[in-house]
């Protein structure tokens, strides 16, 4: 299997990143297509199929799910405002890859703190962060609608090389 990862095509591939989006998380979790260009989105691909995507936003904290607006700046942080595979491509350990090569990707471009959040009943995401270092900075009730959820936001301090 040949696993590569291209940068999405920004506002081109707009439809079809929110077409993927709504085929790995229910409904109510999916970016609107406006959302999509505000971020730097990346494809994981499989013998040149598109399997995985991530998508992050540099220099730039979570907090909105204390302040409900938009995330503050924050240099040398960079926000993963998601990450997914097709259901099909869960289970295989490709989850831990896409996971390696965003922390890589930080690394590689200076970053020194990643910051992300998911929900709380995503135990195996919750789970693979930790795998990777990264701990639970809080967690905030009602965060997520449909079905209602907390979210859990953690980060990961880079050490300088």
């Amino acid at each position: 299997m040949i696993t590569e990862f291209r940068q999405a095509v920004l506002p081109k591939e707009v439809r079809s990143l929110a077409a993927f989006d709504r085929k790995v998380f229910s409904a109510a979790d999916v970016f609107p297509p406006s959302y999509w260009k505000q971020c730097e989105a990346w494809w994981m691909l499989i013998d040149r199929r598109k399997a995985g995507c991530c998508a992050f936003q540099r220099d730039t904290d979570f907090t909105e799910d204390l302040t409900f607006t938009d995330n503050p700046k924050s240099k040398g942080t960079l926000y993963i405002a998601t990450t997914g595979l097709l259901p099909k491509y869960q289970g295989q350990g490709f989850g831990a890859l896409l996971k390696a090569w965003e922390v890589a990707y930080a690394r590689r471009h200076g970053f020194r703190r990643i910051v992300t959040n998911t929900r709380k009943k995503n135990v195996r995401m919750i789970e693979l962060n930790r795998q990777f270092g990264f701990m639970i900075v809080r967690t905030t009730p009602r965060y997520y609608a449909e079905p209602t959820d907390a979210t859990v936001v953690m980060e990961l301090l880079l050490k300088k090389s």
